[in-house]
């Protein structure tokens, strides 16, 4: 039913990155949520807590937005120029988007 010479090993889905950008892709998403972690203990959850500042809290934002991006535009640059085909930069990908697009949610409710 299928030639085997018709089969291409460079499409096979593995786990783990190949390529350069593909490990950075990973590694800025360890990255993503270790900082993601520690804003959650450095920013209180209620606004009205004296120990709120609302600088601090813009600015890890901020840098958590360009972590989610740069992991996004690592990952989307890996499976298209370099035809990174894993499943943790898949993931990474995935998760990084969503991570910018939750901060830009953040940021404009923040500022709205």
């Amino acid at each position: 039913m299928y030639s085997t010479d018709a089969y291409d090993k460079s499409m096979q889905v593995t786990i783990l990155p190949k390529t350069p950008l593909g490990k950075w892709s990973t590694g800025l998403i360890v990255a993503c949520i270790l900082f993601f972690a520690l804003c959650q203990v450095l920013i209180p959850f209620e606004p009205s807590d004296p120990r709120f500042n609302p600088v601090l809290a813009l600015a890890l934002i901020i840098v958590f937005a360009g972590i989610s991006g740069a992991t996004f535009v690592t990952g989307l640059i890996s499976m298209i120029k370099s035809k990174e085909r894993s499943a943790f930069v898949f993931v990474s990908t995935a998760i990084g988007l969503w991570g910018l697009i939750g901060t830009a949610d953040g940021l404009l409710g923040y500022m709205l």
